[in-house]
């Protein structure tokens, strides 16, 4: 049982509780849903530029058809972070969310692959996006609201395991069918999308759903320690004018140690979208030579780009397990640091290989980036962040996710027609230049959990 603490005599006096440690294996059950987020954001990653080229899309229009994407992020994540810091019911305070956000993905899974035009299948998007972030941004709070400081990296790492393991199986998943289940486009079938993809969206759906709702009966909440206090607060910020003046009093009143990883985010989500904007299609026209999406060359090299994507996913899934222990011997920040190293040289290791195989070598680097990338980040930003807004911090910190995509879907397509010749290799270079820019900047950021033990 936790148990309560209160300040030093002569201090207003606010009861607060000792989170008890948790077994691995109710870390793994708090985590599993991210199993299925993970599963229906990596099939949106790894198909949807394909989706938009098969619906005729050409290569410096894909950028702004991703637009949908950071923008719903950028405006659902912190309404959502701060309603689930002022929320409490049956189902607690997260759970809430992590219920909404699945059914609505799942639908969305369910209805994107049939999506006959261009405009329907942004459209889609748009919808499946803002959904998945209905699920995901309450997922980084729930860890903070339930374990204790200690456990945090090795919770956020156990995060990062289940996104491995979930995008791994997705992004591989249309390569599975047609190799191992021999499915094939009916003799007849005019649709634009592959039927391989369109079954895959939807073992997506199950999945998405069936991992949430583990968590959901697996995982309680704590209830506030001051429920009395709770309402009264809850009752005073009703309303959405009140909800955004507290954002922006949040963002004004941010941590240092935020401000410090914000630009950190900034580069490396910008490296990451050139890689997810391009590389499955980089991979059917410069390694598979295919000339157009309707010879059998583009559908292989984009299912082979998948298979690439499911190879990182699981060298993040392996990667995960050491997480921990090299962020207590190196520290967190240098940890994240090399990481970012490798990740930056697997991606710019792309334009020099040009068989598949050792393709999927440079996927290996770029797993470990995106390993420390999902937990590293948030376990030195809970550190710093007050307990009474995890949600809305959480939620501003995504801020620094989606506004490099928001760049990059408005003037990348400028930047593929006027400097980069629409060679989608190039992009994915540049990516990895950014990722690198970011492994230097995170030696700038104090982590609080290393000054603490300095101090002790």
């Amino acid at each position: 049982m936790s148990t309560p603490q209160t300040q030093k005599p002569g201090a207003k006096i606010v009861a607060h509780y000792r989170k008890p440690e948790r077994s691995f294996w109710q870390i793994w059950n708090m985590s599993f849903g991210f199993l299925g987020i993970q599963f229906g954001w990596g099939l949106q990653m790894a198909n949807m530029s394909a989706i938009y080229e098969y619906l005729g899309a050409r290569a410096d229009q894909i950028p702004i058809l991703w637009l949908a994407a950071p923008l719903t992020g950028l405006i659902v994540q912190p309404l959502i972070g701060h309603a689930s810091d002022h929320t409490w019911g049956r189902l607690g305070r997260r759970r809430p969310y992590f219920l909404t956000g699945a059914i609505l993905s799942s639908l969305m899974l369910i209805f994107m692959p049939i999506a006959s035009v261009l405009w329907m299948a942004a459209g889609m998007l748009w919808i499946l996006d803002a959904s998945i972030n209905v699920s995901m941004e309450p997922f980084r709070a729930f860890v903070a609201d339930i374990l204790p400081e200690g456990q945090r990296t090795a919770g956020f790492a156990m995060q990062s395991l289940f996104i491995g393991l979930g995008a791994s199986f997705s992004s591989a998943l249309p390569y599975i069918l047609t190799n191992f289940f021999h499915l094939q486009q009916k003799v007849g079938d005019t649709r634009a999308v592959p039927t391989v993809v369109r079954i895959s969206f939807y073992v997506g759906a199950i999945a998405f759903m069936g991992a949430v709702l583990w968590t959901i009966v697996t995982t309680k909440e704590y209830p506030p320690p001051d429920m009395e206090e709770f309402r009264r607060a809850k009752a005073e910020k009703t309303g959405l004018s009140a909800n955004v003046r507290e954002i922006l009093a949040a963002i004004r009143e941010m941590p240092e140690t935020m401000r410090r990883l914000g630009p950190v985010q900034l580069c490396t989500w910008l490296g990451l979208f050139c890689m997810w904007l391009y590389f499955p299609i980089a991979v059917a026209h410069n390694v598979f030579g295919a000339e157009d999406t309707s010879s059998p060359q583009y559908q292989a090299g984009v299912e082979w780009g998948g298979n690439c994507f499911a190879v990182y996913s699981i060298v993040c899934f392996i990667f995960s397990f050491a997480l921990p222990g090299l962020a207590r011997r190196l520290g967190r920040k240098h940890t994240h640091s090399i990481c970012m190293l490798i990740g930056a040289l697997g991606l710019m290791s792309v334009a020099v290989i040009h068989n598949k195989w050792l393709l999927l070598l440079t996927m290996v680097g770029v797993g470990i980036a995106w390993a420390s990338t999902l937990s590293m980040p948030y376990a030195v930003l809970a550190a710093s962040i007050p307990p009474e807004r995890t949600g809305v911090y959480m939620g501003i910190f995504n801020f620094f996710i989606v506004t490099p995509e928001i760049l990059a879907s408005l003037f990348f397509g400028w930047i593929m027609i006027h400097l980069l010749g629409n060679n989608r290799i190039y992009a994915i270079i540049a990516g990895g230049v950014f990722m690198m820019i970011a492994a230097l900047l995170m030696q700038r950021v104090r982590d609080p959990q290393t000054l603490s033990i300095q101090d002790a």
